[in-house]
């Protein structure tokens, strides 16, 4: 950046006497030396007291663990694939589960659109801001069953149609899309307006500047299809044989109920609630036919450690006989466990009587390790710290949920 300075060009000294001097400016580069030089200082001081960022993490040091995915029985999966810089954890592990679906049941082989569902879920989350007139939760979070949610009203389409990046180039970062979001709801709760069509049209009109408009047809061998058709002719799974299982004392088991925690935002009171027992049956049966699971839970553990890519429990946690129901109440309770990452299950390895599982983890954090993109859980891990499950409804027959009373 260049300022105006005046530079004063003199008459030479044997100018004629008394005539007019004419000064001429000229543009020069602004320089203070001085000053950057205490600027410099200055951000050196602060870096000598700045401390590195540490967290208490669990020494593995002679842990017996699986060395690559390689070694694990899996399911079918599509490869795996980065959320890049959002909160979308939700929709990449349940995309991820129906496409296994899909090709455990059809033989097909489908990508499917994640960004998709999450337009679509950002608009159903305004509406519904206006119809609890500011009440309802607006973040960048949500459950792994808001994805059938969705499907079943606004259908999907195939990556290739719908990558949700308007500039054609990623990676995903909603920071700015959903700032602004925010602020323009909070405008209109300031305001009480809550005209649910103009918000809705503003919300889209967000989300088509950053994302993309989703598209009104995808191209299928040689024909149009809407998203719709495209769920019911190509993706073809019934929704409604998917269930949604949770484990915690606070709540009746064996009926259904809403899981309280803010990313339910729409209150879904669809939660099988099994014991704690009956819950790691289903994920023991499900990996060993050969389905898989969207698991939702907290990964804020010391025991978490993705870049040696590894959840397990470690003993100054909680020994590994005294992880029961109790255990996992006092955690949800306290909020030590959060609701705060959702992944896809697909594969298992025994060892010792215990299983450990590979989890397909769309977060960065997967991506610091050796096996980019994939993390091992131990039992015991899924069995403390995961609190949802996402399942096909052959996984928990036999389990039936009793009546309300």
């Amino acid at each position: 950046m260049f300022r105006i300075g005046v530079i004063v060009v003199l008459c030479a000294l044997g100018g004629a006497a008394g005539q007019e001097r004419r000064d001429r400016a000229v543009f020069v580069e602004e320089k203070n030396a001085f000053l950057e030089q205490l600027k410099e200082r200055s951000r050196e001081r602060e870096k000598k007291k700045e401390e590195p960022e540490r967290e208490l993490k669990m020494d593995l040091t002679g842990l017996d663990v699986p060395g690559s995915v390689a070694e694990f029985t899996q399911v079918w999966h599509q490869p795996e694939v980065s959320q890049g810089i959002t909160g979308n954890c939700w929709a990449y592990a349940s995309t991820s589960l129906f496409e296994s679906e899909v090709r455990r049941l059809s033989g097909r082989e489908v990508k499917l659109s994640e960004p998709y569902t999450v337009y679509w879920e950002y608009v159903e989350k305004a509406r519904r801001f206006v119809r609890e007139r500011g009440k309802s939760e607006f973040g960048i979070g949500s459950e792994s069953n808001a994805t059938p949610r969705i499907w079943k009203e606004y259908g999907v389409v195939p990556l290739e149609s719908y990558r949700g990046l308007s500039d054609g180039d990623g990676p995903h970062d909603d920071t700015r899309m959903s700032a602004e979001m925010r602020a323009f709801l909070n405008s209109v709760k300031d305001r009480s307006a809550w005209n649910e069509e103009e918000v809705s049209a503003t919300i889209r009109s967000i989300l088509d500047h950053y994302m993309g408009r989703p598209p009104v047809r995808v191209p299928v061998d040689g024909a149009e299809l809407t998203p719709r058709e495209y769920l019911s002719k190509v993706v073809g799974l019934n929704l409604d044989d998917y269930v949604n299982v949770m484990s915690l004392m606070e709540r009746p088991y064996h009926q259904k109920v809403e899981y309280n925690v803010p990313d339910n935002w729409w209150h879904s009171d669809e939660y099988l609630n099994l014991p704690l027992d009956e819950f790691l049956v289903v994920v023991r049966r499900a990996v060993r036919k050969g389905y898989s699971l969207c698991l939702g839970g907290d990964t804020s553990e010391p025991g978490y450690y993705a870049p040696s890519d590894v959840a397990v429990v470690p003993t100054f946690d909680i020994p590994a006989a005294y992880i029961d129901e109790s255990a996992r109440q006092l955690r949800f309770s306290n909020e030590s466990t959060t609701d705060d990452h959702a992944v896809h299950l697909v594969g298992y390895l025994e060892r010792g009587g215990l299983d450990w599982y590979l989890v397909k983890d769309s977060s960065s954090h997967a991506r610091n390790g050796r096996q980019k993109g994939y993390v091992f859980y131990h039992e015991d891990f899924v069995k403390l710290k995961t609190m949802t499950l996402l399942v096909h409804r052959d996984m928990v027959e036999g389990i039936p949920a009793k009546p309300a009373e």
